[in-house]
């Protein structure tokens, strides 16, 4: 008898033209963008921080960490997560729709060359005739990925992330 995950449900959001997703259970919560506070020292991927309910929260932008130029109007919203037993927002162009997708049609992404941002994919998946990017959030904090965008851990106030 086969006791592995059979089934994955993925949260969509969109930056610029591309869909992409992430694993459902590491959301904590969405929230509409909020007046942040700033750093000491500029950072290009981290906005700033956020006090929800009481507990400051880093942001980092998305659409700076993949290297897009920023939106018209600012993020559309914020995606709390979980990282390391840690919260972040995460601020993405807009929502899409929650899918539930076979683990067997999750593939890995394709073989790319060095430098593209595929060290921040998971998987790539067809689900409604749309491709979804699956990120692996993870990686976005990873000491590899904070050499390659400029991120040091000084950059989180409270502790590794």
């Amino acid at each position: 008898m086969e006791t592995g995950i059979q089934e994955l449900q993925l949260a969509g959001f969109l930056m610029g033209e591309n869909l992409f997703a992430v694993d459902i259970m590491r959301i904590k919560e969405i929230v509409i963008p909020q007046k942040l506070a700033g750093f000491p020292l500029q950072n290009s991927t981290l906005d700033g921080m956020i006090n929800l309910r009481g507990q400051v929260i880093p942001v980092m932008n998305l659409r700076a960490r993949f290297g897009l130029p920023p939106r018209p109007g600012g993020p559309g919203k914020l995606m709390i997560v979980s990282v390391a037993g840690r919260q972040v927002a995460l601020a993405v162009d807009d929502l899409d729709e929650v899918v539930t997708v076979p683990v067997r049609d999750l593939t890995p992404p394709p073989d790319m060359v060095e430098g593209i941002g595929a060290e921040f994919l998971v998987a790539v998946c067809l689900c409604n005739e749309r491709l979804y990017l699956v990120l692996d959030i993870d990686t976005l904090f990873s000491p590899t990925g904070r050499h390659k965008q400029g991120l040091m851990q000084e950059d989180f106030p409270h502790g590794d992330i």
